[in-house]
């Protein structure tokens, strides 16, 4: 891989993983009221919340990042292979 487009990968990659961070928040928090018809979901250390309900909130916004995260890696991958002809490597 050339050194200069290495470079350049870098902070584009942290720009747009801070933004697929964003997006993933607002698809978890829309997920989240489809499923349960709340605005918000239960914080961990919310005391009037049962683990059940905590621990479900945690395992779907984990699902929700860990699917938006692949989502933009791998489609900044195929970009950067679109605009370079070559497969970033880390």
């Amino acid at each position: 891989m050339n050194p200069v487009l290495k470079l350049l990968y870098k902070p584009l990659g942290l720009v747009v993983s801070v933004l697929g961070g964003l997006a993933a928040s607002a698809a978890f928090n829309q997920v989240w009221k489809l499923l349960t018809g709340e605005k918000q979901a239960p914080e961990a250390t919310d005391e009037q919340r049962r683990w059940g309900e905590v621990l479900a909130a945690a395992a779907v916004q984990g699902a929700v990042f860990g699917l938006v995260k692949a989502a933009i890696d791998r489609g900044g991958a195929a970009g950067y292979r679109k605009a370079t002809g070559e497969w970033p490597k880390k």
